[in-house]
């Protein structure tokens, strides 16, 4: 599984490698946050149907908690609201986002894509497509640093979600991790396993694609 991560894993993306070297354009880093917001805000939907999979109080409540951290126990709180921040520190309109008007077909049918996998498949593959987790904190760090080193445009509290993801996503991995573990006893469920993982990384690749495809030709 950790070797799936590292080595499918979207950081290596040329879309992401431009934006940690400070070379994405306004527009760019723009149109990646309004398509990026698309995935972020099925979070919780996907979440909350592979919660509906597990068979235990104890882990629907361990599960709950990740609709809570995207969705928030309050209205203004949560990783949506902090990615709406985001938008807005970078000069967008929190309406537009939530509108989701400039949404790519590509990043439409990734993000379905994904949602359907968790509401299909059994309860281990949906939980080991969480795991691109494994790679995320490293991410979140570097991405930090890119955007406060290369963007200083944009307001930094609009880097709250990523700062609040670095711990998040280290314990959300662990928790992932030891129910794969647990739960994959034969080959056929290990197998299973890790190709969810491979799924679900090229899920957040095809995002990309379409992000980094649609600005192509202002590249040009």
């Amino acid at each position: 599984m950790r070797a799936v991560a590292e080595e499918r894993y979207h950081d290596r993306h040329p879309f992401n490698l431009r934006m940690h070297s400070g070379a994405l354009t306004p527009a760019e880093l723009r149109r990646w946050i309004v398509n990026r917001f698309h995935y972020q805000r099925h979070i919780p939907v996907k979440d909350a149907l592979i919660t509906a999979k597990l068979d235990t109080p104890a882990l629907r409540r361990m599960w709950l908690r990740r609709i809570q951290d995207h969705d928030g126990q309050e209205e203004g709180e949560g990783g949506i609201e902090r990615w709406l921040r985001l938008g807005e520190a970078a000069g967008l309109d929190r309406g537009s986002l939530l509108r989701a008007e400039d949404v790519l077909p590509g990043v439409r049918l990734a993000v379905d894509g994904y949602v359907n996998f968790c509401r299909l498949r059994p309860a281990l593959e949906a939980v080991a497509a969480s795991l691109t987790e494994l790679s995320a904190p490293d991410l979140m760090r570097t991405r930090i640093d890119a955007f406060e080193r290369h963007y200083p445009w944009i307001e930094p509290e609009g880097l709250a979600y990523f700062r609040a993801r670095v711990s998040q996503g280290r314990r959300d991995s662990r928790e992932a991790l030891d129910l794969v573990l647990g739960r994959a006893s034969t080959r056929d469920d290990q197998e299973r396993a890790v190709a969810a993982l491979r799924f679900k990384c090229d899920v957040l690749w095809s995002l990309l694609d379409a992000v980094d495809g649609a600005g192509r030709g202002e590249r040009t």
